[in-house]
């Protein structure tokens, strides 16, 4: 049995992670706002954690959810960025400071405290995963003007190296996921299918990011 805690798996890249990557007898932590799919036919447990990232104390409410359980992969899903990003209506001068805190806060500021407070559940784990899902745009030379977007994700980097030579004598593997734009996932009976409808053809599949988490 492996057992994992993916935070932000609700919707999106979480929702395919979830019922992708874990398998039959398994059990999967489910850290997210709103409630995900939980009663798949797929023999695998799932237990939702309620949470907002942008919450004081959300770090020591996943902990205690979690309890004196042990924890194999933890997988920081976390992404938002600007209410205009990826649009020709973005504007760095027109993004307020509290929509630029909130995306630096859920990408990056709120993964320390909570990988910090998960940490003994993964020395209590089998050869114990840390997988963070960055971006392109964190990575050098990208055109785009999404600044707390990008910012957050260059950051997200700095702490997937960091924690890499940090937790080497635990044991714990690290490891940061840089994917483009990849489409939305679509279930059909639980089944994954590709997205559909403009740019589908130029996104990534998105179970083919989860074949490489």
């Amino acid at each position: 049995m492996t057992r994992f805690l993916i935070i932000g798996a609700s919707r999106g890249l979480g929702e395919v992670l979830h019922r992708v990557v874990p398998m039959a007898g398994d059990h999967c932590w489910l850290v997210s706002r709103s409630q995900p799919a939980l009663d798949l036919a797929d023999g695998v447990t799932r237990t939702w954690i309620q949470a907002d990232l942008i919450v004081p104390g959300v770090a020591d409410a996943i902990a205690r959810a979690i309890g004196a359980e042990a924890l194999d992969v933890v997988i920081y899903n976390a992404g938002i960025w600007e209410d205009t990003a990826f649009s020709d209506d973005y504007r760095f001068e027109s993004v307020s400071d509290d929509e630029d805190a909130r995306v630096l806060t859920v990408n990056l500021t709120a993964a320390l405290p909570v990988l910090k407070r998960l940490l003994p559940a993964l020395r209590r784990g089998q050869r114990p995963k840390v997988v963070l899902i960055g971006s392109v745009n964190g990575l050098p030379y990208v055109n785009a003007p999404e600044v707390a977007y990008n910012a957050s994700k260059f950051g997200l980097r700095g702490v997937a190296h960091a924690l890499r030579a940090g937790l080497r004598r635990d044991r714990i593997a690290v490891t940061i996921v840089n994917p483009g734009s990849f489409g939305a996932p679509r279930f059909v009976d639980g089944r994954l299918f590709n997205a559909t409808g403009s740019g589908a053809d130029s996104c990534i599949p998105p179970q083919d990011l989860a074949t490489l988490v």
